[in-house]
């Protein structure tokens, strides 16, 4: 069933009229970022990298011609599709394809298998598929396939890099000699479907129109300075709100988007330097690997302005660390989720301590503030032009996530003087691996099965690479051994997605429980014995 805009729910008590008075919300989509920027410099490149240069004439047409082809099949306005691909031009052609049509495009992780895949496929209702062929050693859009014969609202997988039975190659939709549809969707139609957490069980869907990501990512072209000459790259996956975040301000802004399909230290400071990028949009995960492999001590930055760090918490030392390797450039930061896109980040000309230690004031059209705790520590809260409706089709999210309009992030944090905020910690059970957050409910659900295991628990160990790593508690079954091994092979024979997989097992003879026998995983220490 298409997808309405009165299916979106709305905790903003009406604000979005003042956000609209305000001029923070426009009625503009990317559609009009594209076709503003082919009219006016058609001949600047839009996208390169991967072997593809494209121009944002070429774009333009392409984008008309994918349009074509999918609303050829019936595909358009309120439908959902669905796409799972790594940050290459076909990723960006269909968000922009899925949007003139009037669809909704529904981002799903690389690492997600059919454990994960059908659950979010399910909620979401999503009637097609975009996906590789295969994914490492994983028969993706076979998958995919499958799952459609269990799921009646599911008819076309569009499958790209190799015929699969049962689908359609992707780039036969380019084939149809069709015009796009008329009249072009409006910036109020649903646009966007992006899942945070509880991807089996309890899926947490985040449904928004173009107002709230689209006037954070063209707010934040001016609180940026971008120009006509910068060159944005970002290390994080595009299905990722972060790597959606920084794709939108290049389309916004109308510069040149170079790609990186998967993230490799070396691949990505060769990218930077044979792009002579200039704005760049990674976590701390990348900056560490890039540091660990020694590829900051001769890398020639010198086209570097700016270096955004968000998705985990980033240590001052290696702030300052990657601050000193730009010669023109600095080092910022930008705090955000899911629900908000980026809610607060560093301005250029921040002093150095403002950028090394805190993530920065409040996003154009937003506001913070803390709620509760002692002193000046306590839950960060969020309201304004750039923060989600409301969960899809999870009311019991809504009520036990907004006050007033305010968003209650799960996340500890202070605010100084200046406005300048400070993440310190945080309330919810929720899993930092990478900047790829998951709640490992559904994980744990799992284990739990298993003849070997009484009890269990997932939580979070800290890494020096990757920020957090997932760390299982585990009371073994009377009489009954168990390994890090065997349950992963346990997850795999179940397509759980692997980034997900705990990669530390610690053995409890018995869990602290609260009076309603639920784990105090407070008191869950990993390598405390």
């Amino acid at each position: 069933m298409p997808v309405k805009s009165s299916d979106l729910p709305s905790y903003w008590n009406d604000a979005d009229i003042a956000f609209r008075e305000a001029g923070l919300w426009r009625q503009e989509t990317a559609i009009d970022w594209v076709r503003r920027a082919a009219e006016a410099s058609p001949e600047r490149i839009a996208i390169q990298g991967g072997g593809a240069k494209i121009s944002f004439a070429q774009l333009q047409a392409q984008l008309d011609e994918l349009a074509g082809g999918l609303s050829s099949l019936g595909l358009g306005h309120g439908d959902v599709i669905a796409v799972q691909l790594p940050n290459t031009v076909e990723f960006i052609l269909a968000f922009l394809a899925i949007t003139r049509i009037g669809g909704i495009m529904q981002t799903i992780h690389m690492p997600y298998r059919a454990a994960e895949l059908e659950g979010l496929l399910v909620h979401s209702g999503a009637r097609a598929v975009i996906c590789l062929s295969e994914f490492k050693d994983y028969a993706l859009a076979e998958t995919h396939t499958q799952l459609r014969d269990q799921l009646p609202g599911l008819e076309f997988v569009f499958a790209f890099g190799g015929a699969v039975d049962g689908t359609m190659a992707f780039n036969d939709l380019f084939g149809f000699d069709a015009p796009p549809p008329e009249p072009e969707p409006s910036a109020d139609d649903p646009k966007l479907i992006l899942y945070t957490s509880g991807t089996t069980s309890s899926p947490k869907g985040i449904a928004v129109n173009a107002h709230p990501f689209g006037s954070n990512a063209r707010l934040a072209v001016g609180e940026f300075g971008v120009t006509d000459s910068d060159i944005i790259l970002s290390a994080a996956p595009f299905s990722h709100l972060y790597g959606m975040c920084a794709l939108q301000i290049g389309l916004c802004a109308g510069v040149t988007t170079q790609l990186l399909p998967a993230f490799t230290p070396t691949d990505f400071m060769t990218a930077v330097q044979s792009a002579s990028a200039t704005m760049l949009f990674t976590g701390p995960a990348h900056n560490v690997a890039c540091r660990q492999a020694g590829l900051f001590d001769d890398a020639d930055l010198s086209a570097v302005r700016i270096v955004v760090c968000s998705g985990a918490a980033c240590p001052p030392e290696l702030a300052e660390f990657v601050d000193g390797k730009l010669p023109n450039g600095e080092f910022l930061q930008l705090w955000g989720m899911t629900e908000t896109q980026a809610g607060t980040y560093n301005r250029p000309g921040d002093s150095a301590r403002q950028r090394y230690d805190t993530v920065g004031r409040a996003t154009p059209g937003n506001e913070i503030r803390i709620v509760g705790g002692d002193g000046d520590e306590g839950e960060l809260q969020i309201r304004g032009s750039s923060i989600f409706s409301g969960y899809y089709h999870n009311d019991a999210a809504n009520t036990e996530n907004f006050t007033d309009g305010w968003f209650h992030t799960g996340d500890l944090a202070s605010i100084d003087a200046d406005g300048y905020l400070r993440i310190t910690g945080r309330t919810k059970d929720v899993i930092n691996r990478g900047g790829v957050k998951f709640n490992p409910a559904d994980v744990e659900a799992l284990i739990g099965k298993m003849d070997e295991v009484a009890m269990c628990a997932i939580v979070p160990m800290k890494d020096a690479v990757l920020g957090e790593r997932a760390c299982v508690f585990v009371q073994p079954a009377p009489d009954a051994g168990v390994s890090l091994q065997a349950i992963t092979e346990y997850l795999d024979a179940n397509q759980v997605a692997k980034n997900k997989w705990p990669e530390h097992l610690q053995l409890i003879d018995a869990f602290p429980l609260t009076p309603t026998n639920k784990v105090m995983k407070g008191r869950l220490k990993p390598g405390a014995g």
